[in-house]
């Protein structure tokens, strides 16, 4: 079936629609969205996460940095069953309402991580360990660089789901640089109804990152590279 010009299945479409419910059933509690209103679900949430499912390699292990109510990881995972996740999320209200959403789904190969992002690109285990990390609507570009970029393996990628974001680019050039990385590919997106226009920065991880990143201590926001 068609989903604002995305072809999926009808299983996918059942699995959002119960991820949709989860999600408003579940938001005063944990406080997850300010968009709760279904059209608003899925324009702004599930179609912007969505969009940009061909930039992810077939088979990648993904990363997904301050994963909140599972944007993008959730929807893709839906229409990309090949792609394995590791949720980094520091609240632990959220990560049980992941893990309920993983439960209740049946999600293969999703795995939550109740850590904060500068404290797993520090662990051994995952450090340089994926093909992608991902994120969206956590921080600005330079300092969404420190957090991810440690977590990707060299030749792999950082794909960051951003609003307007020119601005931000020449102020994470340097960040880039530092920690490893090169822009890759810049997209720009449209979301249907009017739902807003959306960049995707790809970011290609060409050398190791330096091992003193991330800094760790709030300095990854409070004083950015």
């Amino acid at each position: 079936m068609n989903f604002f010009g995305i072809d999926i299945t009808e299983e996918n479409r059942e699995k959002l629609e119960l991820f949709k419910g989860l999600l408003q059933q579940h938001n005063k509690l944990y406080n997850l969205t300010a968009i709760c209103d279904d059209n608003g679900i899925y324009i702004k949430h599930f179609c912007d996460s969505i969009l940009p499912h061909k930039l992810f390699l077939h088979g990648a292990s993904v990363c997904e940095v301050g994963s909140g109510a599972g944007f993008p990881s959730i929807p893709l995972k839906i229409v990309r069953d090949d792609l394995s996740f590791t949720l980094i999320e520091s609240t632990g209200k959220k990560c049980v309402f992941l893990n309920t959403v993983i439960n209740n789904l049946q999600l293969n190969g999703v795995r939550v991580l109740n850590i904060r992002a500068e404290d797993g690109g520090r662990m051994e285990e995952l450090r340089e360990s994926f093909d992608v990390c991902t994120a969206r609507a956590v921080a600005a570009l330079n300092t969404l660089c420190e957090y991810c970029l440690p977590l990707v393996k060299v030749g792999g990628r950082l794909i960051a789901y951003k609003g307007d974001c020119v601005e931000e680019l020449e102020k994470s050039a340097g960040a880039i640089k530092i920690l490893g990385g090169e822009i890759e590919r810049i997209d720009n997106y449209e979301l249907p109804e009017g739902g807003g226009k959306r960049t995707v920065v790809v970011i290609k991880k060409v050398s190791a990152t330096p091992l003193k990143y991330p800094r760790g201590r709030g300095l990854e926001r409070k004083k950015p590279l």
